[in-house]
Order: structure tokens, then C-alpha cells, then sequence
């Protein structure tokens, strides 16, 4: 039985199959997206969309789709689908898909009368390549395909239009032919496995309507560039591969090259599968000696807080240590040169954030954890001394340890932590002076400091760890059981429940007591959990908005009002599971369950940056976001952890402190 695989009933139905997005990566930054009936609904969508360094920071769409045609008997049945002006989509492909199945590679099955040709995709590892395999099945008479290139040439944040600049001359390849449409763009070639003919019939195919940008509020309408199409006959039972890649490859080695890939594939068989292919996806090796994990897709670059949140999951949980060993030793060189005041890359963005540190402190913990603390001492015990000492000299632009041990956050208005959104250049949710999650991050560092490097701690660093305790307890614990999201000194409380507590509960080193903890999870419990994650604020707090949806100023109201994260519940269930024992363990499985349902969903496969904050918690946002996917991985270990030492009659591997 196959895990993900779609029927015609659902494809036929448009409502439901655009709204399903997949997405490849080649973890050289590339990457291919599009709804899984093959309608582009999105300007971030195209079949190969690469990084063009020289020309801006962001992709490029170079082949935004390609049609297929197939003809019998003289009569052409074009199976590609896009939307057009006024809700109109041409041609209605979405009418012979009989399958579309994603268990190991994107495979798309249609039928046409008596043919039935199945369409593979498959993006190469570390090569700006993408490969399609058309293999007919069953047909009782001559077949002929057609395959017609719609091209864009442009940035993924803009969208063409018909206009006089464009170079439509073309130069023949092996097997193929090559363009590029405008200046400082690499050529791209397309390329055929089968000699067949390049028919030159170029046109403007206009007024394409992507329907994910109107709902957001952005430009939505562009025109492509189709220079003709490329036309071969198939036999029954033949494959034949098409490549769109940014060098001239031979064609006889296509078939060779997809079957190698197809191995290096983990096949989609249950849930923890999928997470690990998705995890895999957002790594990215932009040359043989650095590594990062982008935020996710089909927008996002790397984040220095996503990175380290998200870290620990998508490398020692997703069976690759391999990956936090090279992430780590690309970020930490970056962050040393924020600490000395060194320029920094513009490769990892906001590694100047006040808890960008703590974090790293955290990822380092998690993989002592999974490893030894000696292990991780030998490794990274420089760096965590280090990074403590940073915060102790108060040279932070935006942080101070005070007189309480505890950190303050100074700010001018903008976002000062992972709740980032912001209109105007301001914060939506401003959250300054003393912040419950960062506190505990840095409580929680500091015992962490102490455990594994207890020659350089001293009595200094002690009273300090008793200060902030006390001063923790005292700044944030409120008299209706739950934690304050932040104090500002000298200014009106608010009141708001939030989900930073979480983190002073599930963190290995708690400073609240066990009565509070427990008080802090149940009112999480009873107000912010989903099965999708936990909301940025109560339904009972002012300012409640439980839909993300609409414009962009719209959705950056609503992203920390009533949104639902799905990475919360890394913190959740750990805090969960260190309160309950055994007893959580079947909470966290139906929790999970649901999580499952969302890989059907927006983005297939993976899951989605955020959700809507009432039923049916409609997936927003990214399609695939790292931090979701990280913290679902490392849910999985904790669960599976806890269970083993239950089994065996010893004690769960969690901290209890």
C-alpha cells in the first residue's frame, strides 16, 4: 500500500489538488516546486529554479513549466494545466491523471484513451539538473509526445511580462537546444535521451494567474515565453528522458543518472521517513567545505536561529551526525566573528540576535545528550566557554545581564526574538525588557556550563545561577499559575498567554519549580495546544485572530496572535513527558497522529511553517518549514526514548531538574 499516493478523484478536483504543494531540493540551494496536479500557483513555483549569486540574493525561475502533449492518431491531448484570467484553467490535464504517487520519487500516471504514460520526476544531488522520465505503458497505436518549455528568466519575488528585451534565438545541443532569454543568466538546455526534433514556434503564453499570490495580496498575473516545443514518437514499454540543467550533459548517460538517483532515494513508507527525506531537503552545501540548513521553502535562506533550532533534528535525530558536524563548524567561525566584532557573512542571516547565542548553547546540549558530554567537550567545550563568557562581558548590542542575573533585552520598537513579524519596520508583538524564554535559555545555559566544564566554574558563576533562579521565579510566575511572556520594567503588564513559557518547563535545567511547571503545561494544555501545534496566543487574550490568511499586512497581524507553531511541540512534549512519565506517552501519539494527517496536505510529505489557529487548522505559511520538521524528529526520539526506558524498568534519559 502505498504511504503517499493521490487518486483521480482528488486530482480531478482542482479545490483539493492545487491546494497540495511538493517541493525538491538539490542542497546546492536549487530547487523544484509546484502543486501535484502540475498548476503553477505560486510565482516561487517552476521546475528548475536556481541560485544566480551575481544577479541577487534571492532564486530565479529559469523553466517554469513544461507541458506535455500527447498525440494519437493525429489528435493532440495536452495534459499540462495552468489558470488564467478570470478562474479559467487551460488545458484540463487535470482530467486524465489516473495516480499521482510520491513514495519514492514525484510520479504522475495518466491515461488518454488507450494510453497510459507515466511521467517521473527526479531533481539531481549537487547539480542544477532536473530529470524527467516518460515511460509509455500501454498504447495500441503509434504515440507521439510533445513537450513544450515555458520559460521566466527571472527572480522568484518578481514576474515577467511580454516585453521586447528578451533574446528568443536559440543554439542547438546534443539532443536538444539551449537559451538564455536576458543577459547575466547562464544558458539553460534542454535535452532529450531520444534524438527527435525542436519544432521553433515561439510565442507569449499570457495573463497566467497564480492563485497563492492573490490570496496574499501580491502581483499575480505574468506572461511566459514558450520558444516551440520538442516532438519524438515512444514505444510501448520505452522510457524516455527529458534533462534541464545549466550545462550540456550527454543524453546517453540520462538514463543511468536517474537510475542512480532513484537509489540514493529513502523511500516515503511511514511517518518519521517523510520527516527524514524533508530534513534532508533543507540542507544546503553551497561548496565541499560549508553546510547550513535553510529555513525552509520555497522562500526562506538561512536563519541563525532557525538553524540551531531546528539542528538537532535534522541532523544527530534524523541519523546524520555527519550534518551537525559540518553545520556546526560553519556557524561557529561565523558567530566567533560576531562575538570579536568581526565582519560577518552575509551567508547566515540575523546572527546578531540577543538569543542566537542560547540557542547554540541548546544544540550543543542536545547533542551531549545524544552523544556524551565528553564527547561534546572535546569537540565544542572552547566554544561554549566562550559563548558564555560573551554574554557575562555585557557587549551584547541588544542584551544585558542586570543586577537580578537575568537578561534584558533593550530594543527600539523592532522584532528582538524568533516572534519576528513586524510592520513598518516594527514590532507587531513587542516584546522588550525581560523575556520568559530567554531567561530560561540562559538559566538553562548556564547549569549546562556548570555540568559538563566544572573546572572553570566558580563561585561567582554559582550565586550567579541562584540569582537568576530566584530572580527567574520571582520576574515571571504570576498569581493565576502560569509565566508572564515578558516584563518591561516600569511599564503596564500585559497579561497575554503565550507559549514561551513552554520553554521553562521542557528545558533540561528548569528554574521553576515542579508545582509551577506542572501549573505552566496544564494552562498550555487547556489553551494553546492543537493538534497541529501550539497557538502564539490564547483564543481568551485580547488580540486573538485565528486565521493567517490575506494580505501581507493582514498575515503579519496574525502570525503571533493565534497562529498555530508546530515546533512548540518539541518543548512541549519534552516538558510533558518529564511532568507525566509513562502517562504521556499515548497524549503524544494522538498528538502526533494528527501531525501525520498534515503530510497529505500543504506541503506533501513535510510539514508547514504554521496553521490556523481554529478548526480545521488550514496549513499556512512555508510548505516546509525547518523548525516544524527538527522539532517533530526530535519529538519522535523523546517519545521513542522515554518508551525504551520504561520497557527495560529504568529511568526515562530526560532530565528532571
Amino acid at each position: 500500500m502505498s504511504y503517499l499516493k493521490f487518486d483521480r478523484r482528488l486530482m480531478a478536483n482542482l479545490d483539493e489538488s492545487t491546494q497540495r504543494e511538493y517541493i525538491r531540493t538539490n542542497r546546492k540551494g536549487a530547487y523544484c516546486c509546484s502543486s501535484i496536479v502540475g498548476c503553477n500557483t505560486r510565482k516561487y513555483h517552476g521546475v528548475l529554479v536556481v541560485p544566480i549569486p551575481t544577479l541577487s540574493p534571492n532564486n530565479h525561475v529559469l523553466l517554469s513549466s513544461l507541458d506535455l502533449t500527447i498525440v494519437q492518431h493525429g489528435v493532440p491531448f495536452n495534459v499540462g494545466i495552468h489558470e488564467y484570467e478570470g478562474d479559467v484553467f487551460s488545458p484540463k490535464g487535470h482530467k486524465y491523471i489516473r495516480e499521482y504517487n510520491v513514495d519514492v520519487v514525484s510520479s504522475t500516471t495518466y491515461r488518454v484513451g488507450g494510453v497510459v504514460l507515466r511521467k517521473e520526476f527526479i531533481f539531481c544531488h549537487y547539480v542544477n539538473r532536473a530529470l524527467i522520465r516518460y515511460t509509455l505503458l500501454e498504447a495500441h497505436s503509434q504515440t507521439t509526445l510533445r513537450l513544450s518549455p515555458f520559460l521566466a528568466f527571472r527572480d522568484v519575488k518578481m514576474l515577467t511580462h511580454r516585453n521586447d528585451q528578451l533574446d528568443g534565438s536559440y543554439q542547438e545541443a546534443t539532443s536538444g537546444v539551449s537559451f538564455c532569454l536576458y543577459p547575466g543568466y547562464p544558458r539553460l538546455y534542454l535535452q532529450l535521451s531520444k534524438q527527435g526534433r525542436f519544432v521553433a514556434d515561439a510565442h507569449w503564453n499570457e495573463r497566467i494567474e497564480y492563485i497563492k499570490e492573490r490570496e496574499r495580496g501580491y502581483e499575480y498575473t505574468e506572461d511566459l515565453y514558450v520558444p516551440g516545443y520538442f516532438e519524438l514518437d515512444i514505444e510501448l514499454g520505452e522510457s524516455i528522458y527529458f534533462s534541464a540543467g545549466l550545462d550540456e550533459a550527454d543524453p546517453r548517460s540520462f538514463a543511468q543518472l536517474f537510475d542512480e538517483e532513484l537509489a540514493m532515494r529513502t523511500v516515503r513508507e511511514d511517518f518519521r521517513s517523510c520527516l527524514l527525506n524533508s530534513a534532508l531537503q533543507f540542507y544546503y552545501r553551497p561548496d565541499a567545505t560549508h553546510g547550513y540548513l535553510l529555513a525552509g521553502y520555497p522562500w526562506f535562506g538561512v536563519r541563525a536561529r532557525d538553524l540551531f533550532v531546528a539542528l538537532p533534528g535534522c541532523s544527530i535525530y534524523a541519523d546524520a551526525p555527519e550534518r551537525y558536524y559540518r553545520i556546526m563548524d560553519t556557524a561557529i567561525p561565523e558567530l566567533r566573528n560576531f562575538m570579536n566584532q568581526v565582519s560577518i557573512s552575509e551567508e547566515i542571516r540575523g546572527i546578531n540576535e540577543p538569543d542566537v547565542g542560547l540557542w547554540a548553547v541548546w544544540a550543543l546540549q542536545q547533542y551531549a545528550s545524544w552523544s556524551s558530554p565528553a564527547d561534546m567537550v572535546s569537540r565544542y567545550g572552547d566554544f561554549l566557554d566562550e559563548l558564555i563568557h560573551y554574554y557575562l562581558r555585557n557587549v551584547h548590542p541588544n542584551l544585558r545581564i542586570d543586577e537580578t542575573g537575568l537578561c534584558y533585552i533593550l530594543g527600539d520598537g523592532k522584532p528582538l526574538s524568533w516572534m519576528d513579524a513586524k510592520i513598518d519596520g516594527q514590532a507587531v508583538v513587542r516584546r522588550e525588557g525581560y523575556l520568559v524564554e530567554v531567561n530560561a535559555l540562559w538559566y538553562n545555559a548556564l547549569c549546562f556550563y556548570r555540568e559538563v566544564l566544572p573546572s572553570r566554574w566558580t563561585p561567582e558563576l554559582e550565586e550567579l545561577v541562584e540569582r537568576v533562579q530566584t530572580s527567574f521565579c520571582r520576574t515571571f510566575i504570576n498569581e493565576h499559575g502560569y509565566l508572564f511572556d515578558y516584563v518591561l520594567p516600569h511599564h503596564p503588564q500585559d497579561w497575554s498567554v503565550r507559549p514561551n513559557m513552554i520553554f521553562a518547563a521542557s528545558l533540561p535545567y528548569s528554574p521553576l519549580p515542579k508545582s509551577t511547571r506542572r501549573s505552566v503545561v496544564e494552562i498550555i494544555t487547556r489553551e494553546l495546544r492543537t493538534p497541529k501545534g501550539l497557538r502564539s496566543l490564547s483564543p481568551k487574550s485580547e488580540g486573538y485572530q485565528p486565521q493567517c490568511h490575506g494580505t501581507q499586512l493582514q498575515r503579519e497581524r496574525a502570525y503571533y496572535n493565534g497562529s498555530v507553531w508546530p515546533w512548540l511541540l518539541g518543548a512541549y512534549f519534552e516538558a510533558y513527558l518529564k511532568l507525566y512519565g509513562r502517562g504521556a506517552f499515548s497524549f503524544i501519539e494522538r498528538t502526533l497522529i494528527g501531525m501525520e494527517e498534515e503530510l497529505q496536505e500543504h506541503g506533501v510529505g513535510t510539514i508547514s511553517e504554521l496553521f490556523d489557529g481554529n478548526p480545521p487548522f488550514k496549513g499556512r505559511g512555508a510548505i516546509s518549514f525547518a523548525m516544524s520538521v527538527g522539532e517533530i524528529l526530535r519529538s519522535l526520539h523523546l517519545l521513542k526514548q522515554a518508551q525504551a526506558a520504561y520497557d527495560t524498568q529504568t529511568l526515562p534519559m530526560i532530565r528532571y531538574e
